[in-house]
């Protein structure tokens, strides 16, 4: 008999264990994700999938990217041409990133907001250059090879974006961006070189 008690008394002290586990797990979601909103998560940025901020953020850093060297070419660049492509890439890239800028304050998504390091690099070797040199290196990096290699980013982060809101800035993006190189491939390398 004394067992029997002993044995409901600890099934029940079992049962109540498990009840109070399972309101304490409970009580412990909804502090969790006010934790998680608090520390800077907002809803909107949890409805983007990962492809979408991504993709945002890579519009981003090409846009910061082409104005960076586009404001070095404009003080640097000897050719009235090299001239006229950095202040178009200043231009377009500077409405491009406010328009990504604004998507991504809307979705809760943090942009970069500086060069990235091979950028800061080039810049560097930008700063070293003058005359025909210059604007041969301006063309051939920011002008050439980067507009290829953005429209590759566009092209490969556009089958993974599903937010409307992304995916007309990728498509916004795409032509500009394929007109900037046939500008860039167009200018070439400036004459004398």
């Amino acid at each position: 008999m004394l067992k029997n008690k002993t044995l409901k008394g600890l099934l029940a002290v079992s049962a109540v264990t498990v009840m109070f586990s399972a309101v304490s797990v409970q009580a412990q979601t909804p502090t969790s994700a006010a934790q998680s909103s608090a520390s800077g998560q907002t809803g909107s940025s949890a409805r983007l999938s990962s492809g979408d901020e991504k993709a945002l953020k890579d519009m981003a850093q090409a846009n910061i990217n082409e104005i960076a060297a586009a404001k070095i070419a404009l003080s640097k660049a000897q050719s009235s041409e090299v001239k006229a492509f950095a202040q178009q890439m200043v231009d377009d890239h500077g409405g491009a990133l406010t328009k990504v800028q604004a998507v991504a304050q809307q979705k809760g998504v943090t942009l970069p907001t500086e060069p990235d390091a091979s950028h800061k690099a080039i810049a560097t070797m930008l700063e070293k250059q003058s005359g025909d040199a210059f604007d041969k290196m301006y063309m051939e990096n920011a002008g050439i090879k980067d507009h290829k290699m953005v429209l590759s980013r566009l092209q490969s982060d556009a089958m993974n974006i599903t937010d409307p809101d992304v995916k007309t800035l990728a498509e916004a993006h795409t032509p500009v961006v394929e007109q900037h190189l046939k500008s860039a491939q167009q200018i070439g390398m400036p004459a004398g070189n």
